[in-house]
């Protein structure tokens, strides 16, 4: 009998258990997760996965608090939720590597529950251990974590696996220390592609060298005859637009000055459509001065850029002249392969009546359709 009694409490405590234990499965436990990589430039780039639930819970995001979460509503307050996510998800390495997160928000779905994905970026020093500090979502669940995911994007990449919770909100992460070289070759790249991709750059540069093979003279666009003129030309052309935009670039990238990325690219366009214009109609003969002008503000044009691709805090200078030496590297690659071709086509006479009219003519039209979008932006 005593055994009876024995088993059935074995079986009622094992009920009781089983019992425990599928309601805890039920649960969703409060978890984000974060992955995260850093490159030879001090770069990290990855993406933050928060529960939609945890942000309700922590920002309201229903705004209608009909207790459904609407896409609409999420993106209506996404200003509030980068804000959070970056006062609580932080890095440094030395000094503070700060958060950008991106624009281009996804859904995902882990164990039934849905998932905002964040891109992130944040651009850290070369040298040091980096610090990750993340303290979201902890008040409204003490039992909330964030499972980490730390890699490197170097030829012998390793990954570790971190947990972070309201014990223990911080660890420092044995990333790959960076290199001065790679960040010289990185930096050079990216400063040849910009002005190669760069369309309204490339332009601006084209009508400047179209008008370089050929002078005013009788009212009359002509062909200059002497090759080593039109040489000169181009090189102190050049070289105002080079050192115009080096101020500029190097001054906007240190954040010595500062103008708002909307109208630097609206007083781009602009400037391909004044050029543009001065050869159909000309009024200033010598484009030194005005490439000058124009040129500082292009320089801040690919200071934006470089913004967007991030500076190491312990090597900015050397970065912003890597990239502006990569940007005089590109743009004399342009300028070789273009004017040796208007130099054999200003001896025929369609060059000078037509083909300079007709080309900044189009030029002109882009640059009007370009003004547009960017003044509406």
């Amino acid at each position: 009998m005593t055994q009876i009694k024995m088993l059935h409490r074995f079986f009622v405590l094992l009920l009781i258990s089983c019992a425990f234990t599928n309601h805890a499965a039920a649960h969703q436990l409060s978890t984000a997760y974060a992955n995260v990589q850093i490159n030879s430039q001090g770069l990290v780039t990855g993406e933050l996965q928060v529960r939609l639930y945890d942000l309700e819970r922590a920002l309201l995001v229903d705004v209608d608090g009909d207790g459904q979460l609407r896409w609409q509503e999420l993106q209506n307050r996404a200003d509030v939720v980068k804000k959070y996510l970056t006062n609580h998800f932080q890095l440094a390495r030395g000094s503070e590597c700060p958060v950008v997160l991106g624009d281009d928000w996804q859904i995902d779905a882990y164990f039934d529950e849905a998932y905002v994905v964040i891109p992130l970026r944040a651009q850290c020093s070369l040298a040091g251990d980096i610090a990750v500090h993340y303290s979201a979502i902890f008040k409204e669940d003490a039992d909330h974590k964030l499972l980490l995911t730390l890699s490197s994007t170097s030829a012998n990449k390793s990954s570790s696996i971190r947990v972070l919770d309201d014990t223990q909100r911080q660890i420092n992460w044995q990333a790959e220390q960076g290199s001065k070289l790679a960040t010289l070759g990185e930096f050079i790249y990216q400063g040849v592609l910009h002005i190669w991709i760069g369309l309204d750059h490339i332009l601006f540069l084209l009508l400047l060298l179209v008008a370089c093979v050929v002078e005013r003279r009788n009212h009359r666009w002509q062909a200059v005859s002497n090759n080593r003129q039109i040489i000169i030309n181009a090189c102190w052309i050049v070289t105002a637009f080079t050192l115009a935009h080096s101020i500029t670039l190097t001054l906007t990238a240190l954040h010595i000055i500062q103008l708002p990325s909307r109208w630097v690219e609206l007083g781009i366009a602009v400037s391909v459509l004044l050029v543009a214009l001065n050869n159909i109609f000309p009024l200033l003969l010598r484009l030194g001065w005005l490439t000058f002008g124009f040129g500082l503000l292009h320089g801040m044009g690919f200071a934006g850029v470089l913004g967007e691709l991030g500076l190491p805090a312990d090597q900015q200078l050397l970065a912003v002249l890597a990239f502006n030496l990569g940007v005089e590297l590109g743009q004399m690659a342009i300028v070789l392969l273009l004017l040796p071709v208007l130099m054999l086509l200003r001896h025929y006479l369609w060059y000078a009546r037509y083909a300079l009219s007709g080309t900044s003519a189009v030029i002109a039209l882009v640059a009007v359709q370009w003004i547009l979008q960017r003044w509406a932006a």
